[in-house]
């Protein structure tokens, strides 16, 4: 007999193969207990997310009450409240992607190198990386005012850094840094300059180091091997962290209002704050929540696209 019918009529005889530990069979339905483990997650969604939205989209399409006080309005399909919006706002709203895409651009040339340091450099020496990995995530024991606080601090007039800047004669004698354009993307670059460098740090420490060293025995020199292995296979972490750090900064308002100016630096999270709390005008303020919510979803789907990367953890 052979080797093959010898291992066909013992799986006659043993019956149909038990599937392998952990797996399910195919066309099983899951047990009613996966629902229920998923259900505190789905239910705060529900309350937390999607009924805010929905509250949200609704009151964007609220219109005044005839002949009533300042902040009264009454349900309404009036669509014509974002044409409103955006003609009277869209400065902000450009500025505050710009701002945004400039401090992410700004935290990835200052987060990437930090993160091949600790992960790629440091390799192997526990405190070292710890050390550094510490004092990378030492700004969140502060608060994120504190921190833009001492921001404002740092780039004062009559602090150390345009004292210097004003003697190599980079600023002019009147010159400052506070309430620009400068000082804000500064700020925004240093609050979520964590949020760049963890994810390239964890996509980087799983880095293989035999794929570097083969680059190496191919003849290629650092920078090559930099470019054609390390990079693409931090690709991920690079995704994910510009990712966290474009989304928060584009609809940030505290560095704006503690470092900037109402009018030249003014972005789209002051007008919605302003619009909501002081002016009462909740129609507007809740249409260019919408607007912004939808123009990062627009952005970052194109984004994800283009970078080609599914892993983004």
């Amino acid at each position: 007999m052979t080797i093959a019918a010898a291992l066909g009529s013992e799986a006659a005889a043993s019956g149909p193969a038990a599937a392998p530990p952990g797996t399910s069979r195919p066309g099983r339905r899951p047990r009613g207990g996966a629902y229920l483990l998923l259900a505190p997650g789905l239910v705060y969604l529900l309350l937390f997310f999607v009924l805010p939205v929905v509250a949200l989209l609704a009151t964007s399409l609220y219109v005044p009450v005839p002949g009533g006080d300042v902040g009264q309005f009454q349900p309404a399909l009036e669509w014509q409240n974002y044409a409103s919006a955006l003609r009277a706002f869209w400065p902000q709203l450009v500025r505050s992607f710009a701002f945004a895409l400039v401090a992410t651009v700004a935290a990835l040339l200052i987060g990437y190198p930090m993160a091949y340091v600790v992960a790629v450099r440091l390799r192997g020496r526990q405190l070292a990386q710890g050390l550094l990995l510490v004092l990378l995530v030492a700004p969140f024991f502060t608060s994120f005012i504190l921190r833009t606080i001492a921001w404002k601090q740092i780039l004062a007039d009559d602090a150390f850094v345009v004292s210097a800047l004003k003697w190599l004669q980079v600023l002019p004698a009147d010159g400052r840094l506070t309430a620009t354009a400068f000082a804000v993307v500064a700020g925004l670059t240093y609050n979520f300059l964590p949020f760049m460098a963890l994810p390239i740090y964890a996509s980087l420490g799983r880095l293989d180091p035999r794929l570097v060293e083969a680059g190496g025995d191919l003849y290629a020199n650092g920078l090559t091997t930099f470019r054609r292995v390390t990079l693409p296979l931090s690709m991920p972490g690079v995704v994910s962290g510009t990712l966290l750090t474009f989304i928060p900064a584009s609809g940030d308002y505290v560095n704006a209002v503690l470092l900037g100016n109402p009018t030249s630096t003014a972005m789209i999270g002051q007008v919605i704050d302003s619009r909501f709390f002081r002016v009462a005008d909740y129609p507007t303020a809740s249409a260019l929540s919408v607007v912004l919510m939808l123009a990062i979803l627009a952005l970052v789907t194109a984004y994800v696209r283009r970078a080609g990367t599914e892993d983004l953890v």
